[in-house]
Parts: C-alpha cells; sequence; structure tokens
C-alpha cells in the first residue's frame, strides 16, 4: 500500500521537527511475528546506505546492531543515555530509541519494536522518532499492533509509505500436553527439560530460583532478567548461543529483540505483576515471548508450553486473538519550552505543580497525539522540589526525567545524594568499588546489580552535569568490575527455595 497524500495537516506537534518536515520522508513499514525477519530486511538498507541510524528499545540491542555493523566494514557509533562511543568517520550510528537526534539527516533510519507505543513510560520515544527522524527512508519494523494509528500519523504528516507483513520463517507450535498435566509437580519438570528450552518467568527471585534448581539437576543455565546490567544479560546470552549453557531462564526481557537459539519456550506461569496487580499475559506479550522459539536456520519448528493443562488454554486464546491494540492517539513527550511557558504563567518554580497542571488539561487536546501519563514524573517532581527547590527549572526538568526507581530505596537515596551534589555545585565521585568486588561469594549479587544502577545514573548525569560528576572516564571499569563480579554469581547463587507459584500453592 503506497499513500500519496501531499497536505499534511496542520499540527504543531509534528510542526516541531523541522529537520525532519524539510525532508521527503518515505516509510516502509515491515510487519509481522517475530522470526519473520522484519529487522533483518531494514538492516541490510542500512548497512547498504551511505548514512544510517538504527533506534533500539534496549541499549544491548543498540551495542548488538553497532557490532554487526562494525563487523561487516561499516564504521558505526553507539549512543545510549549512558555512553558515546565514537568511530571517526562514522555515518552511522546505533542508539537506544531516547537517543534519536532530530537535528541529523541521515539517508535511512531503522525503528524497531514499534509496537512498543503502547508502553505508558517509554511510548512517547517511539512517536518521536515515527514523526521526527530526518531520514529519506524510515523502516518501522514489529507487530501490526500499532498500525492504524501510525498510517494515520504518516498520512496526516502529507508524507507516502508501504506495508510489508511478513509471516514466520518457522512455524510455531503449542504442544499437546503441558510439562505437568493436570497438576504441577516439580520432579515432572525435571524429567521434561530439554536442552535449547528457555523457562520463562516473571521476577527476578524466581528466575534465581529456577536457575540453581536446574543446576542442580544437572543443567548449565544462562540467566537474563531486567535488574542485570546490558553487559551482563550480552554475556548470559553468548553463553546461551554458545551452547555453554543449555537451558535459558529469563524474564519477558528476551521478548525484545534479543536473536537467541531457543528451541522451546516455557511459561513458568501465565500471570505477571504490572507494578500494580498481578494480571494474564496478553496477546502482545505472549507472542512476542513465544515466538522467540524456533530460531530460523537452526531450528525447523519453535515450540510452545507451559506447566499446568489449564494454563495452556490461555496461551493457545492469546496465540490466536487479534492483538490489535486499541490505543488511538499516539503519546507524546513534555517538552521543556512547555514547561518554561506554564512557569511563568502559574508562577510557579515547583516542577510539580506543573507537571500535575499538564496532566488535567491535556486530555482530547489533539486529533493525533495525546501526552503520555505523568504521574511517575510528578511523584519524581515532589521529590526534587522537596530537596532542591531552588534549583533551576532546567536542571529540576533533567532529574525529573532522570532513569531511577525510586520505590527502590538503595537507589532512590543514591539520587538523592546526586541532585544535592547539583543543587550545592559540589563534585561527585564515582561510588567506591567494595572490597566484596574482588570475591567471588554470590552473596552480594542484589547489591552488585544495585550497584551497577547507581553507576548508570551517574554515567546518565555526567552527560548532563560533566562538571559535576567528573569522575565519567572511570565509569567504564568499574562497571566491566561489577558485571564480572555478577557474572559469576549468577553460576554459584543458591536461590530462594520456591518459586512464587509454589508458595501460592501452599
Amino acid at each position: 500500500m503506497i499513500s500519496n497524500k501531499q497536505d499534511f495537516i496542520e499540527n504543531a506537534y509534528i510542526a516541531s521537527f523541522s529537520n525532519a518536515r524539510a525532508i521527503k520522508r518515505h516509510h516502509h513499514f515491515y510487519l509481522g511475528p517475530t522470526n519473520s525477519g522484519k529487522t533483518h530486511h531494514a538492516l541490510i538498507a542500512l548497512q547498504h546506505a551511505q548514512s544510517g541510524v538504527y533506534l533500539a528499545p534496549l541499549r544491548l540491542l543498540a551495542m548488538e546492531i553497532r557490532d554487526r555493523l562494525v563487523a561487516a566494514g561499516i564504521s558505526c557509533n553507539l549512543i545510549t543515555g549512558e555512553e558515546r562511543v565514537l568511530m571517526e568517520g562514522a555515518q552511522h550510528t546505533a542508539s537506544t530509541i531516547e537517543m534519536m537526534n532530530p537535528s541529523k539527516a541521515v539517508e535511512v533510519a531503522v525503528i524497531d519494536e514499534i509496537q512498543m507505543l503502547q508502553d505508558p513510560d517509554r511510548g512517547s520515544a517511539w512517536t518521536a522518532a515515527l514523526v521526527g527522524v530526518p531520514a529519506k527512508q524510515v523502516f518501522i519494523c514489529g507487530s501490526t499492533a500499532v498500525t492504524k494509528p501510525c498510517i494515520a500519523v504518516v498520512e496526516a504528516m502529507g508524507e507516502t509509505h508501504e506495508i510489508t507483513y511478513l509471516t514466520r520463517k518457522t512455524p510455531l507450535v503449542l504442544e499437546d500436553e503441558s510439562l505437568c498435566g493436570k497438576r504441577y509437580s516439580k520432579p515432572k519438570v525435571k524429567t521434561k527439560l530439554q536442552k535449547g528450552d528457555a523457562v520463562i518467568a516473571f521476577s527476578r527471585k524466581d528466575v534465581l530460583t529456577l536457575s540453581a534448581r536446574f543446576r542442580q539437576w544437572g543443567f548449565t543455565v544462562a540467566s537474563i532478567y531486567g535488574a542485570l546490567a546490558p553487559e551482563v544479560r550480552r554475556t548470559e546470552s553468548e553463553r546461551f548461543n554458545s551452547s555453554a549453557a543449555d537451558i535459558l531462564v529469563a524474564t519477558d526481557a528476551i521478548g525484545m529483540g534479543l536473536n537467541l537459539p531457543i528451541r522451546r519456550v516455557i511459561f513458568s506461569n501465565i500471570y505477571k505483576f504490572d507494578g500494580f496487580a498481578s494480571r494474564p499475559l496478553n496477546a502482545t506479550e505472549v507472542r512476542q515471548i513465544a515466538g522467540r522459539a524456533g530460531r530460523f536456520g537452526i531450528y525447523e519448528t519453535g515450540y510452545v508450553n507451559v506447566l499446568e493443562n489449564d494454563e495452556r488454554i490461555h496461551i493457545e486464546h492469546m496465540l490466536n486473538v487479534d492483538d490489535t491494540t486499541d490505543l488511538q492517539k499516539l503519546p507524546v513527550s513534555l517538552p521543556f519550552s512547555s514547561i518554561e511557558t506554564l512557569s511563568v504563567k502559574l508562577n510557579t518554580r515547583k516542577i510539580a505543580e506543573i507537571l500535575a497542571y499538564i496532566q488535567e488539561r491535556s486530555r482530547d487536546q489533539d486529533e493525533f497525539f495525546e501526552q503520555s501519563s505523568l504521574n511517575s514524573q510528578t511523584i519524581q517532581a515532589a521529590i526534587v522540589d522537596e530537596h532542591a527547590p531552588n534549583l533551576s527549572l532546567k536542571d529540576k526538568f533533567i532529574f525529573v526525567c532522570a532513569p531511577i526507581a525510586l520505590n527502590v530505596a538503595f537507589e532512590k537515596d543514591y539520587y538523592l545524594l546526586c541532585l544535592q551534589s547539583v543543587a550545592l555545585s559540589h563534585p561527585r565521585r564515582l561510588p567506591t568499588a567494595p572490597a566484596w568486588l574482588s570475591t567471588t561469594n554470590p552473596k552480594h549479587l542484589e547489591a552488585a546489580e544495585l550497584l551497577s544502577h547507581n553507576i548508570s545514573l551517574y554515567a546518565w548525569l555526567s552527560f548532563k552535569f560533566p562538571q559535576i560528576f567528573i569522575d565519567s572516564c572511570q565509569v567504564s571499569a568499574l562497571r566491566q568490575q561489577v558485571a564480572r563480579y555478577i557474572e559469576g554469581a549468577l553460576l554459584t547463587q543458591a536461590g530462594y527455595g520456591e518459586i512464587s507459584r509454589e508458595v501460592d500453592f501452599k
């Protein structure tokens, strides 16, 4: 399908990306399930372009594509919120999608995992890329879940597009019998596990517990979960890729485009906690995760299974139901200029008050876009106002946007120390490496994960306030030291005894 609509609709958000509007862009939608070659097609175009950018949902994927381009003889930069790895003369860049540069024109841009528009926290970054990446040819890859609102916006911009629907290269089969039959049984799981299995859990504790258990049963295991630094996830992925690990135990993080030689995906649970409550997995989640089974070129068929027969009903339904989103408008983030304007209008320097005002008045004001939820940012803003009331509005906004889990006390405490350093203009050194980093005792695994998060925050802030966070050149060495400790700890940690379903079963 090719659209030739020429008159774009006047829209402030669309017009704000002046460099993209100055280019006659053409959009190539490569849509379909996992293992259908969507991103592969787009990357071929990227490799043959004189200049280009790959916009990734994860830092790990940006690293992977950068390495792929370099291996093909193409100089490529890596840019994320935490690092800038620049190659002399490079005309290609792999970056996380939040780091999309609306000012640098390129020949080809690849926007991966477009269905992430549905993400309540990060979806606005995909909107910004779709509307604002300044590339002649824009390749948009992902599922069909959000096609309708994307096409509406492309046509509103007066830009052309075509859609290529792809199908899986290998069949995906839901096995007839669950691993345990009618009732969950730990001994039955032990007898049914096979090399090439990926067992999916939905909490760090469950991943670690299952990993330790499977090792006790004689399997070699790789572990991937969200709290791990990208460097560690990469090492664990490579262990599974190279057959150094028989089985992968992972959270749904593997559903985000990671290329892994998985023969069978096994859901250890069909419920996940989404920050508010435990809920059944939705269709997009099930398809993204299950679809990782049956890697093309390695297996002729991919298999999916669960632990109990009753759970199989839900997975089968999710694999077959239409997963088209009810998303009508694309989410957009708040530009700092709006905050400055409202600060004057409301006569306040409290950024939390400004965000709350915007949240209350942002609904139904645009035909194509809506303000993404500001709930979490407003909470973060209230903390900034309380602890650094005299900070400039611009600096407050930076801290409101900082990547931090405020519900984790260790991370919040370090965030406040960093905030105080900026408020007082006092230089802050990188966290000191604890003595246990040089040991092999796995009991500090969680502390190492938290330390890696603080290092990431330090690295992120060092690009915003280089005069305060003065040890940026030492970040890489400490990050690698922490990663090596975590990798060793994952191989020997003992888990937590029982997984969540076993606790609930009692």
